[in-house]
């Protein structure tokens, strides 16, 4: 760990949050993730004996939480409701792994101070490529960093940049003068915990809210409509349906709500010590954003909700400067004061910038979520798929399509048929010919946005329903 200068990236995939660090040469230096399941037993699915309790875990970290955590265990990193459409994730969760893998480094010996540049990502996928956003983003070659990017030896600190599609957070009123003055002797998870008007955050996998996607559609005159502005047609898991759910299902929450993030812009909260802004790209994943204008649709808040222009606030594009670290991270880890601070973005236009995809290549991400997207110039919304606003020249656009049933519909597969192992479930494929003799199932755990399907759905060689 000798080099003149690190970059760092978080990413908060849907089960993990991951760290990854390089030097200017792009050489991982340091890596580390914590499994929310299995790390934070206090939310997970299982809860380790006293004796597996891991030197520098969460438990170790942070014996306290056991006391101010009393929710539903997660699998998979979410809680899924007994309607199977309602999908959510504690925000405690979030804090608490943040506190977790940034002590971790700590006890590790990085030294904080010679971050330059932070980048990360979010929920449905884990991937590495998130990064490098803020710095391909910026021009940025596989040379020497600072040999390609004259503009970052301006910044004698970190540049942070976050990833998440479409989950939201909810800040109690008065949580802006707690963000302000961050006590540097509290963990996130404490100084934080009474910030939040719902405990249990709307997530990507949600589908509950199609009655809010189809008054939002009538409002705007139909779901074209609704594409041509914003991108995409009403979707159950995009921001502004969820927003419409909880102001009509919990209106005395929503009213004590003063700022509204995507968990994205949450993050960036979190390292600037004040409310961040949502950046273009993922707010093209709300049903809010006119993705031409770059701007707040006005018919589409109204649709939502009352007075949610003024809790989303304003929206930046994704490669903004937000400030600098707050200094909470200063006092309590050793940042640099001088750290600045990137909007954070969402995970799918994130792994555009961090793939470096140019005009004319597609590429195809399989995690939680499995995605296929591509870089266009021209948009043309359907009433299938996604238009974002590109990441990486806000000029420009993304094209996207997004499968719900990913690697928990894949790894659930394997669980029942082969012991949880991989190597004997391909052992298993092998017994078989290719094309299963004309045997053919379809698997959507949850229900899926492409198409709009739930359950098993196996057919035979003669393309018969079978068991």
């Amino acid at each position: 760990m000798d080099s003149a200068a690190y970059y760092l990236g978080f990413d908060f995939s849907t089960q993990q949050l991951k760290v990854i660090a390089v030097n200017e040469q792009l050489l991982v230096v340091y890596e580390d993730n914590v499994h929310f399941d299995k790390d934070l037993p206090q939310f997970g699915s299982a809860i380790p004996g006293v004796g597996s309790v891991q030197k520098g875990s969460l438990m170790e970290l942070h014996s306290s939480v056991n006391r101010i955590v009393a929710v539903a265990r997660t699998q998979g990193g979410v809680h899924v409701h007994s309607d199977k459409l309602t999908v959510t994730s504690p925000v405690l969760m979030w804090l608490l792994a943040l506190d977790c893998i940034l002590d971790r480094m700590k006890s590790a010996g990085f030294n904080f101070s010679k971050v330059k540049a932070l980048s990360g990502t979010g929920q449905p996928r884990l991937s590495d490529g998130f990064l490098h956003y803020p710095l391909i983003g910026q021009g940025l070659s596989n040379k020497s960093i600072s040999d390609t990017l004259p503009s970052l030896q301006q910044f004698d600190a970190a540049d942070v940049f976050y990833r998440t599609q479409h989950g939201s957070v909810y800040w109690k009123t008065g949580s802006r003068e707690t963000l302000n003055h961050l006590p540097a002797e509290h963990p996130l998870h404490i100084a934080l915990q009474t910030c939040f008007c719902i405990q249990d955050c709307p997530v990507w996998m949600d589908s509950s809210t199609s009655a809010e996607c189809r008054h939002l559609e009538k409002s705007i005159g139909g779901a074209q409509a609704l594409a041509d502005i914003t991108g995409s047609r009403a979707y159950e898991r995009f921001t502004g349906n969820q927003i419409a759910k909880i102001y009509k299902a919990k209106p005395e929450e929503y009213s004590r709500c003063e700022r509204i993030s995507l968990v994205s812009s949450f993050a960036a909260s979190l390292f600037i010590g004040d409310y961040a802004p949502i950046d273009c790209s993922d707010g093209s994943g709300m049903n809010l954003l006119d993705i031409h204008e770059k701007s707040w649709d006005e018919i589409c808040l109204n649709a939502c909700a009352p007075d949610l222009k003024e809790k989303l606030g304003s929206v930046v594009p994704s490669s903004s400067v937000l400030g600098n670290v707050s200094s909470y991270y200063v006092q309590r880890y050793g940042f640099s004061p001088l750290c600045r601070v990137i909007a954070f973005t969402g995970d799918n236009p994130a792994s555009l910038a961090g793939m470096r995809l140019e005009e004319g290549d597609i590429a195809v991400s399989l995690g939680t979520s499995d995605t296929l997207f591509l870089w266009i110039k021209e948009p043309t919304p359907a009433l299938e798929g996604h238009i974002f606003i590109n990441p990486v020249q806000s000029q420009d656009y993304m094209a996207l399509l997004c499968f719900k049933n990913g690697s928990l519909m894949r790894e659930k597969i394997r669980d029942n048929c082969s012991s949880a192992s991989w190597e004997e479930f391909s052992n298993i494929l092998r017994s078989t010919p290719p094309g299963n003799n004309g045997h053919i199932g379809f698997y959507f755990d949850v229900m899926e946005i492409t198409p709009q399907a739930v359950g098993v759905h196996r057919f035979d060689a003669e393309n018969q329903k079978a068991s």
